[in-house]
């Protein structure tokens, strides 16, 4: 296998442009004029020998081609960046890096993080929000927190909550008309699926996208699901729903602000409970240093107190 990479200059240009759709926001994040990108973007074009991007009018679109690696680059420099982060802080021991997907990350831990930081103000935390299932003896975090990930024996786990998937929708589209309250309405519905088919460790987290799953375990084989759009980012799928635009599969816990927030209901009043569910996972090493201790601790008495209320 050859071992020859394009200019990473080329390939940072490239992500930069594929993320913002524009030369110009590319070349204001990476300090350089928009001909300086659109110079790199040809150059690595060259170098693959596909056209990566294609200009239609004002909009900037990726080639099939471009799409294979955009999302990787992005990830990838993500982790550079949280490398290089590390490095600089070497020396802290207060310092945490919490691996978290970016649904979970932005519905449930960000918006109780103040708490932690209130409790342990000394205790810096970085949270490296990824779909990517980090090595955790690779010192690339600190603690990881997943959802239907197979563990090893090595890991520390601990189960965050008991998970309820539900069906949830905004007032506005279950209030209808024609309203809705049966099962049998998802036939008729916009179902909001998440695409996890490019995430290798997704085999048992997929099993609980499909909405045909979630009737089979409430025994309404008998209902037909409608058809639905995908989305690749389960944040995106949520948004969605909240904008009235069809019915998404939920975490009740995890989304547990927008459903009291009136932003979310659950029209049909069933959940599923899946053998699967967030787990708070570190290593044995790692749980020598009190920090860690500190915020898996923290985050334990959070997700056992909203399940108390819920």
């Amino acid at each position: 296998m050859s071992r020859w990479l394009p200019s990473l200059n080329a390939l940072r240009a490239f992500e930069a442009t594929a993320r913002h759709g524009s030369f110009k926001k590319a070349a204001d994040e990476l300090a350089v004029t928009p001909a300086a990108v659109k110079q790199l973007v040809a150059k690595l074009e060259q170098a693959i020998g596909e056209t990566l991007l294609e200009r239609d009018g004002r909009h900037m679109t990726l080639t099939r081609t471009g799409a294979q690696g955009s999302s990787d680059l992005t990830n990838a420099f993500q982790q550079i960046s949280f490398a290089v982060e590390r490095m600089r802080a070497s020396r802290n021991v207060n310092r945490l890096v919490v691996s978290v997907d970016p649904s979970f990350a932005s519905a449930w831990l960000v918006p109780r993080l103040h708490g932690f930081k209130n409790v342990n103000p000394d205790i810096e935390v970085l949270v490296l929000s990824s779909m990517e299932v980090v090595d955790l003896h690779g010192g690339v975090a600190d603690i990881g927190i997943r959802f239907g990930v197979e563990h090893d024996r090595s890991l520390v786990v601990h189960r965050l909550f008991e998970e309820r998937l539900c069906a949830l929708c905004s007032p506005r589209l279950a209030e209808g008309p024609p309203p809705v309250s049966e099962l049998e309405d998802l036939e008729r519905l916009v179902l909001l699926r998440w695409d996890l088919s490019e995430f290798e460790w997704a085999s048992n987290t997929r099993t609980w996208n499909f909405w045909r799953t979630w009737l089979h375990a409430l025994g309404a084989d008998h209902v037909t699901p409608g058809r639905g759009v995908k989305f690749n980012d389960y944040n995106l799928a949520v948004q969605a729903a909240v904008a009235g635009q069809g019915v998404v599969l939920g975490s009740e816990p995890v989304l547990k602000n927008l459903i009291e927030g009136g932003l979310l209901v659950n029209p049909f009043d069933a959940a599923v409970h899946p053998s699967i569910g967030y787990d708070v996972v570190t290593t044995e090493n790692n749980l020598d240093r009190p920090s860690v201790e500190l915020f898996i601790d923290w985050i334990l008495k959070q997700a056992h107190a909203n399940a108390a209320e819920s």
